[in-house]
C-alpha cells in the first residue's frame, strides 16, 4: 500500500454538493465530512476548498427584484456562505474536529506579501488541528478578478501549502479518452508529465460551476509539474475519499503523476501568477531555445530580448513571450519597464528575470 499523504487539499465542486434543483445536497455533504473525519483521525492534515455557498443561499432567498448574474451571485453567496460554514461546523463538531473559515480573492495572491500572509494563517490553523475551509469571497470579487472557478483556487492553495496531494472531486469519474456519454470510452487512469490531453477533453462546463474539465486538466497538469500528486475523481461515489487513500490502485479516477523534482516555494507562487502580469518580455529565437531547455537553468538576459510591452515596476510579474508570439512562462522582473527597454539587446547586463524567479510552462 502507498504511504498515506500527510497533507491533502480536497476540492469539492458545485456539482457534487448541489441537487438538480440548484439547492445544497446536505446528505452528500455529510457523507464527505464523515470521510474527511476518518482521514483526520489517521493524522492527515486536510485543507478543504468547498463550493456550495451560492446553492446554500439559493434555497433561502425569494428574490423581490430582478437581479443580474453578478448581483445574484453576491446575494446568494453572502447569505449562503453563513449557512454553508455553519453546516460544516455542525457536521465536523460531531467528530470533535474544529474548523475555520478562509474567504479569499484572486487579488490576495497577487503579491508575495499577501500570499505569505494567507499561507501563514492556514499553517497556524493546521498546526492547531483546525481544518481550513476555503472559498472565494464572491461577495466582493469582481468578474475580471475572479478565479476561473474553485479548481484554480484549489491548485493555488495546494501549491501554496505544499500539499502532497490535491484531490478534485467532480460529478464524473475522471478524464475519459472520449465523450463520457459513450459507453465504449474509458477513464484515463494515469497521466504522465507533459502528456497531450487535447484529444480527450470536453469543453462543456458543469451545470452549476464556472469551469469544466478543460480547467481541471490545465490546473492539474500545472500542480503536478510542481511536484504535487493530483487526482480527479467522482465526489458522488460512496466512500470515494477513503477509497482513494486506502485503495488507490482499485479506485476509478484519473491520477496526474507528479514531477520528481519539485520546484521552490517562490516558483510555485510565480507559476500561478499569470493573471497578475503587468507586462510582457518578448524573446528572440536563441533566448527562447535556451530557456526552454529543461536540463539547463537559465535567466532572461537583455541580449535575448526583442521587445518590452506594458508598464511595470521592479518586482512585478511579467509574461514571457517567445519569438513566435506564444506565452511560454512568467517571471518576476528585476527591472522596471523603462529600465528593461533601455537595456534590451545589450550585452553584459544583469538578468531581467533571474532563474530563481522564473517559471516556464
Amino acid at each position: 500500500m502507498e504511504q498515506i499523504p500527510s497533507r491533502i487539499t480536497i476540492k469539492i465542486g458545485s456539482n457534487v454538493l448541489t441537487r438538480s434543483n440548484g439547492t445544497l445536497d446536505v446528505t452528500r455533504m455529510s457523507a464527505l465530512v464523515d470521510q474527511i473525519a476518518r482521514l483526520y483521525q489517521k493524522g492527515v492534515e486536510v485543507i478543504l476548498i468547498s463550493s456550495g455557498a451560492v446553492a446554500s443561499g439559493r434555497s433561502e432567498i425569494r428574490e423581490t427584484t430582478k437581479l443580474d448574474n453578478v448581483d445574484q451571485r453576491q446575494l446568494f453567496s453572502a447569505v449562503g456562505q453563513v449557512k454553508l460554514i455553519n453546516r460544516y461546523y455542525e457536521l465536523f463538531r460531531e467528530y470533535h474536529i474544529p474548523i475555520g473559515q478562509v474567504l479569499t480573492t484572486k487579488e490576495n495572491f497577487s503579491t508575495r506579501r499577501h500570499y505569505l500572509t494567507q499561507k501563514n494563517c492556514m499553517a497556524v490553523m493546521l498546526a492547531n488541528g483546525i481544518i481550513p475551509i476555503v472559498n472565494e469571497n464572491d461577495t466582493i470579487s469582481v468578474s475580471e478578478l475572479m478565479f476561473t472557478d474553485n479548481d484554480e483556487l484549489s491548485g493555488l492553495i495546494a501549491s501554496m501549502m505544499n500539499a502532497q496531494q490535491l484531490i478534485i472531486l467532480s460529478n464524473i469519474d475522471g478524464i475519459y479518452n472520449g465523450n463520457p456519454a459513450d459507453p465504449n470510452n474509458q477513464v484515463v487512469r494515469t497521466i504522465q508529465q507533459g502528456e497531450d490531453l487535447s484529444t480527450y477533453i470536453q469543453t462543456s462546463k458543469s451545470a452549476f460551476g464556472r469551469g469544466g474539465m478543460l480547467t481541471k486538466t490545465r490546473i492539474a497538469s500545472k500542480v503536478a509539474d510542481e511536484g504535487i500528486a493530483v487526482v480527479i475523481a467522482n465526489g458522488k461515489r460512496e466512500q470515494i475519499l477513503t477509497d482513494l487513500i486506502d485503495h488507490p490502485e482499485e479506485t476509478i479516477c484519473t491520477r496526474f503523476i507528479p514531477n520528481e523534482h519539485p520546484v521552490s516555494n517562490v516558483k510555485k507562487w510565480i507559476a500561478h501568477s499569470d493573471g497578475f502580469a503587468k507586462g510582457e518580455v518578448h524573446l528572440n529565437e536563441k533566448a527562447t531555445r535556451i530557456i526552454t531547455q529543461t536540463d539547463k537553468a537559465s535567466s532572461i538576459l537583455p541580449i535575448g530580448v526583442t521587445r518590452i510591452e506594458g508598464d511595470f515596476e521592479k518586482d512585478d510579474i511579467v509574461r514571457l513571450i517567445d519569438f513566435e508570439g506564444k506565452t511560454i512562462g512568467v517571471g518576476k522582473s528585476d527591472y522596471s519597464a523603462e529600465q528593461a527597454r533601455k537595456s534590451k539587446g545589450k550585452h553584459g547586463e544583469r538578468p531581467i528575470v533571474h532563474y530563481d524567479y522564473l517559471y516556464i510552462e
